[in-house]
């Protein structure tokens, strides 16, 4: 492996600039633009404009912000080992894997899927940058294949919250305009099994606005979700419940009544007394709060102390629940929840039968 003094003198003399590179500094470093032969006008960079809004929409802000942590961290720490970031060196990028593996800087170690997580994010970087990563390098392969074999576990995963979790939450919620909110915010992305994104970037109508991940249409049966998830487009059927009281879809339509809602985003803040919604969309971090303070005002997990119990709940306990509650194909679980494998599904499944189909039998044995 090269000395870890050795600098690249094609780098940009800002190339360790501890500034994560959101969408601004992707225009201020030149990521889209004119070729050099050719003259701009307004319509030409008018197109460069827009070009680079879709550019930023390729990613979920989300991502895009942990991709910026990934990149200033990995930045710094090249410029305290007397090295620069870029152009990309495979040797360097396994000494910085081998580095987060071991915890022997003033850092504890990193999970495997963190560590993952950080190369897809020097990978991502290094692509806006015109460089190329290449992952299958023998110096970065072979670090990450030790580093999985020696330190890899089993995912923790997130406590289900399950029908009667729900039931015992959403009864702790006043029936002012928040806690209706609150309420149909709970009982539809329990029983939609959504992500946090995807139940705050509803909108009442397809094309409302710029930012939408989607938008619901009410029937007599039920409501359907039209969403762009990470997987792509799907859609979800939330059929309406036995009473009203634990119904998602009168939840909804109570929700959007009583708010006014008619256009825009579904789920949006409410003044700070309560009485009248804004137009301004809900973050996923309130369908976070919202799960954690309803489960301890429901007493779920009461036996264990209260930070235990804070974390063994997030929102993914609501897609969790219900593919561990609903009694039915595992096929129509995996629809609902949008995930590619049944396998994934599974790992959603807290109580399933895991012995429901019995190969051992089946083979005669």
């Amino acid at each position: 492996m090269p000395s870890e003094t050795k600098k690249s003198t094609s780098a940009p003399s800002d190339a360790t600039n501890d500034v994560p590179l959101d969408g601004r500094d992707q225009e201020e470093s030149g990521g889209i633009a004119l070729p050099s032969h050719v003259a701009g006008s307004g319509t030409l960079d008018r197109l460069i404009d827009t070009a680079r809004d879709y550019a930023r929409a390729a990613a979920s802000d989300n991502t895009l912000k942990a991709y910026a942590k990934d990149w200033a961290h990995f930045a710094r720490w090249c410029r305290m080992k007397g090295t620069e970031p870029l152009p990309p060196t495979p040797e360097m990028i396994g000494l910085y894997l081998a580095d987060l593996a071991s915890g022997s800087g003033p850092s504890p170690a990193l999970s495997v899927s963190t560590i993952d997580r950080r190369l897809s994010g020097l990978a991502w970087h290094y692509a806006q940058r015109g460089f190329s990563l290449d992952r299958k390098n023998r110096h970065i392969a072979t670090v990450l294949a030790g580093i999985k074999r020696k330190h890899a576990r089993p995912p923790v995963q997130k406590e289900a919250i399950l029908a009667e979790d729900i039931l015992a939450m959403v009864a702790t919620l006043p029936y002012d305009l928040r806690g209706l909110r609150d309420r149909a915010i709970l009982l539809v992305g329990y029983a939609g099994g959504l992500r946090r994104s995807e139940i705050v970037s509803l909108d009442v109508h397809k094309d409302d606005t710029l930012d939408s991940g989607g938008w619901i249409e009410i029937f007599d049966k039920g409501a359907l979700l039209t969403l762009n998830a990470k997987t792509g487009w799907r859609e979800v059927e939330i059929g309406r419940g036995s009473k009203d009281r634990t119904c998602p879809v009168h939840a909804l339509e109570q929700w959007l009544h009583f708010a006014k809602i008619d256009f825009g985003p579904v789920f949006v803040g409410t003044s700070r007394d309560g009485k009248r919604a804004s137009e301004t969309r809900l973050n996923d971090k309130h369908v976070a709060r919202l799960i954690k303070r309803t489960v301890l005002d429901a007493g779920i997990r009461s036996e264990l102390p209260e930070k235990e119990r804070l974390a063994l709940f997030s929102g993914h306990s609501l897609r969790a629940g219900l593919a561990s509650s609903a009694e039915v194909d595992e096929r129509y679980v995996q629809k609902q929840l949008g995930h590619a494998s049944a396998e994934m599904t599974r790992r959603y499944q807290r109580r399933r039968d895991r012995f429901r189909v019995n190969l051992t039998k089946a083979s005669g044995l």
